[in-house]
């Protein structure tokens, strides 16, 4: 069996985690041109054009160079990447279509077929001539919504029957700049009615101020933009155009990534990124401040920060970089996030994280033990969390024999949960994005005698296989490995090894499929992130794009948003196979999966807990299809009263299924929602998560479904196994 060489190991160490591209700017920090409160309200006085540096030229013909040399697909500046690529930026720049006109477009199409010419060139041009475009209208935009904000003094007419479209991605352009004046009227209307009924004791005229405020600190933000910023995101445009997680980092933006990559930040454990004018979380860093809060989710926006019981900065248009700042922090200070969820574009959320730094005990492998009632008797099923694939490089380098490694730490836990005499283990891995391949190739040799893991394809066309040569098991038992769409990267291998050698059954949902590897390559100015190389199960399929499908499928919140997984991103590279290695398969659970789906199946349609998710996951779809926001004050609190009763409705008919007492109102759904996060946060303050081991008793307050019908999937696998072995015995 081929192994990695030490370099071949470093290079894809560095990021077989969970890798999405961070949109950070480039930009070096200048004060603007005026203070917010300072700004003429005059497009002509304020606005500047933006212009490339003479050095640009270079950096672009080195970054084409190692596109071209060095990415695992083959790279081609060609009319149909020429084609891609306006698009794309066209997208990036107004993906909701509300600053260029029809007109704009079609002067832009004159370029479709020359950008890659341009590019070969080092000729940037075009990238300024569209970005000073659209930073001219939404000047315009901006100047004209404070305006009627600081100088119409008529009364807002709620009552009038209007709305605005939501996703206006697939909407035809505006024909004219009066029809966009028009959307923007409405644009500003409805964040007037928004937060109107946010806070029924605010008066018009201190709406007024705050909304002044907001428009105002967004038209800073905005003349801050320099030249560099303008160059970060047409490189960003140019590079994503082949795959979405090969990336330009400008000097600036190359720090953020360097120190996002080591953890070093004190802040909440979230990636950010910008889409549209909103900050959205791409991703939760395992172990991190929000991480352990459990509120903030993937695909939130962030509309305000706050620092402790300050006032709330509205950081909607800001940049990512920016509103990064505003969140990190001393250690030990509260940050307050005003966020909207993915599913609604009417209420915000408000979530307070306290700042920390994420501490690798906070992502080390924990244990619980579920007990399940089956069949009349009460068993015990070992669950074993993994929030990463973590292993302490520092103190294996200065040769410390107690070096902490996820691996080592799962031996550790598996001994004692044998010992405890467990019926079967767990191996939770949602929303686990990945880590090092060497401790997700290690784990799977604490179930398996020996053999091939993974196979790593790379640009030149090589395929090295990893896999574990140690015939030691440290389990044998029946075992299943639980997932989520956020398990990613290493969680993939594992869980596509465990699930190829039929060593265990994989349960959840798709998983994330992210398959391809990363190196960080130093340019002159800057550096970049090229994808090298992907990743292929045993099996010969790919986990790119497609993920690990489970071998039985359990209702999933995350599966209903649009913009979670590889599959979302539009350049992703694609699901393929290659020749498979040789294994042995440890069992034949592939015959007893369709009675095992049934049984789930039929178990479910009783759960108060999974019909509560099912229930959920429906109004989330039915919610993302309405696609307009109405402006009249009584149907939008019709609406929202609607939803609240709904949540009291659903939550009380799983209560009462339960047996407990139901709700009598919201506001008594909430508080006690309220207390238990309370609750949660100060019985987890300071403890070290081993000591947070627990028995959890199905039924109990904080028994989390997913584990117990897991436990429940398993002794269903143990029992069929065992009606197998008696037949085999009797013939």
């Amino acid at each position: 069996m081929k192994k990695f060489s030490d370099t071949q190991l470093a290079r894809i160490l560095l990021v077989v985690g969970f890798s999405i591209s961070i949109a950070f700017s480039g930009a070096i920090a200048q004060q603007p041109l005026y203070l917010p409160d300072e700004i003429p309200l005059d497009v002509e006085a304020i606005y500047q054009e933006l212009e490339p540096a003479q050095n640009y030229t270079t950096t672009t013909q080195d970054i084409i160079r190692q596109l071209t040399s060095n990415h695992y697909s083959e790279i081609n500046f060609n009319n149909e990447f020429s084609s891609k690529l306006l698009d794309s930026f066209i997208k990036t720049l107004d993906g909701s279509r509300i600053y260029f006109t029809q007109a704009d477009i079609d002067e832009f199409e004159q370029y479709r077929t020359i950008l890659d010419d341009m590019l070969l060139e080092g000729d940037v041009e075009f990238g300024y001539l569209i970005f000073n475009r659209y930073r001219e209208r939404l000047m315009e935009r901006l100047v004209s919504s404070l305006q009627r904000i600081e100088e119409d003094e008529s009364e807002w007419d709620f009552t009038i029957d209007e709305h605005i479209i939501v996703d206006r991605s697939e909407v035809p352009w505006a024909a004219s700049k009066e029809e966009l004046a028009d959307l923007w009227r409405k644009r500003v209307k409805s964040n007037v009615l928004s937060m109107k009924l946010d806070d029924e004791e605010k008066e018009l005229l201190e709406i007024r101020e705050e909304l002044s405020e907001r428009y105002r600190s967004q038209l800073s933000q905005v003349l801050k933009t320099n030249g560099l910023d303008v160059y970060q995101r047409y490189m960003d445009a140019m590079t994503m155009t082949f795959d979405p997680h090969t990336q330009y980092y400008a000097p600036r933006a190359a720090e953020n990534f360097n120190m996002s990559m080591r953890l070093s930040l004190e802040g909440i454990g979230a990636v950010l990124t910008t889409e549209n004018e909103y900050t959205k979380v791409v991703s939760i860093v395992s172990g991190g401040p929000a991480d352990l809060g459990g509120e903030l989710q993937p695909a939130d926006r962030i509309v305000g920060v706050a620092q402790g019981d300050m006032p709330y900065v509205d950081v909607v248009g800001w940049r990512v970089d920016d509103v990064v700042q505003l969140i990190r922090g001393e250690k030990g200070t509260v940050v307050r996030l005003n966020v909207m969820s993915d599913s609604s574009a009417i209420e915000t959320k408000e979530i307070s994280i306290t700042r920390d730094t994420v501490k690798l005990e906070e992502q080390s492998a924990r244990k619980e033990i579920v007990e399940v009632k089956y069949e009349g008797e009460t068993h015990k099923i070992g669950v074993i969390e993994l929030p990463t694939f973590y292993i302490d490089f520092e103190a294996l380098q200065r040769r410390d024999p107690n070096y902490r490694s996820s691996t080592r730490d799962v031996r550790n836990l598996l001994e004692e949960l044998k010992a405890e005499g467990v019926d079967g283990v767990v191996v939770d891995l949602r929303r686990n994005g990945g880590g090092s391949l060497t401790e997700a190739n290690q784990l799977v040799g604490l179930f398996i005698r020996r053999g091939p893991t993974v196979q790593v394809r790379d640009a030149e066309g090589n395929n090295i296989v990893q896999g574990d040569s140690d015939p030691e098991v440290v389990y044998d038992g029946p075992l299943a490995v639980l997932v989520n769409r956020l398990s990613a990267s290493a969680s993939e291998i594992f869980a596509g090894a465990i699930q190829d050698y039929q060593r265990g059954i994989v349960l959840g949902s798709q998983t994330f499929g992210k398959g391809t590897v990363q190196e960080l390559i130093p340019l002159g100015e800057g550096q970049m992130k090229i994808t090298r190389a992907k990743f292929y199960r045993i099996s010969g399929e790919s986990t790119q794009h497609k993920g690990v499908m489970p071998d039985i499928v359990m209702p999933d919140l995350y599966d209903t948003a649009e913009d979670i997984g590889e599959s979302a991103l539009p350049t992703a590279l694609p699901w393929d196979t290659i020749d498979p290695n040789y294994y042995r398969p440890y069992s034949d659970l592939k015959s007893i999966v369709p009675t095992l789906t049934d049984l789930h199946e039929n178990r479910l349609e009783a759960n108060p807990d999974f019909n509560l998710i099912e229930a959920q996951i429906e109004r989330a779809m039915i919610n993302r299809e309405k696609n307009q926001l109405s402006l009249n004050e009584a149907t939008l609190i019709s609406e929202r009263e609607e939803a609240d009763r709904w949540r009291l409705e659903i939550t009380n008919i799983r209560r009462i299924a339960k047996g407990e007492e139901p709700f009598a109102s919201i506001e008594e759904m909430d508080a006690d929602s309220d207390a238990d996060d309370e609750n949660i946060a100060q019985n987890n303050a300071g403890v070290d998560p081993v000591e947070r081991n627990e028995t959890i008793t199905e039924g109990d307050d904080n028994a989390d479904p997913y584990l117990v019908e897991s436990g429940k999937i398993l002794l269903d696998m143990i029992a069929l196994q065992n009606d197998q072995v008696s037949l085999a015995l009797s013939r």
